[in-house]
């Protein structure tokens, strides 16, 4: 159960940020409504995660890797099961899914060996050491560097608002 109540979505001060919600989002996810409660930085946040989930041009594969291995890493059950379809949906399957609970990434290839070496870094330690950095910068290219780190900041954010407000599943 979530800490804090769940605002009013049917609030004529938000009616335009949930239909914008909903026509990007395709319904109102908890997480959502939870941000409501501040309609700016509601806002922002999903002008960002948009940003990163339509628009960016890191493959959709790297990114679903990385949001379930930070759901993993950080405990956030809501965000691993949002995720879990659309990984599989962009072809991570079950074995990797279930390999991404382990410290060993023996299952993935080097490229997706080097991002999850450097996801951990940035969620566990935060401070990335070179030698991984340069393991993930051999396969990445300047924006695509960009889009990875910025996708692994914000999905720890989300995850660590989701489970500090103790947001509930949808």
């Amino acid at each position: 159960m979530a800490r804090i109540p769940y605002p009013d979505t049917r609030s004529p001060d938000t009616a335009m940020l949930v239909e914008r919600i909903v026509a990007e989002r395709g319904k109102m996810l908890n997480l959502y409504s939870m941000l409501l409660h501040s309609p700016p930085v509601c806002a922002g946040w999903l002008a960002l995660l948009t940003a990163i989930r339509q628009q960016s041009s890191l493959p959709a594969r790297i990114r679903e890797l990385v949001i379930m291995r930070i759901a993993i890493v950080n405990g956030a059950d809501y965000e691993f099961q949002q995720h879990q379809p659309i990984a599989r949906s962009v072809g991570i399957n079950d074995a990797e899914i279930d390999a991404l609970r382990v410290p060993t990434l023996t299952v993935f290839g080097e490229r997706d060996q080097a991002v999850l070496r450097y996801c951990d870094a940035m969620t566990r330690e935060v401070h990335v050491a070179d030698e991984v950095f340069k393991q993930v910068n051999a396969h990445f290219c300047e924006r695509e560097i960009v889009e990875l780190t910025a996708t692994i900041a914000a999905y720890n954010l989300v995850s660590r608002f989701l489970e500090a407000l103790q947001v509930d599943h949808d």
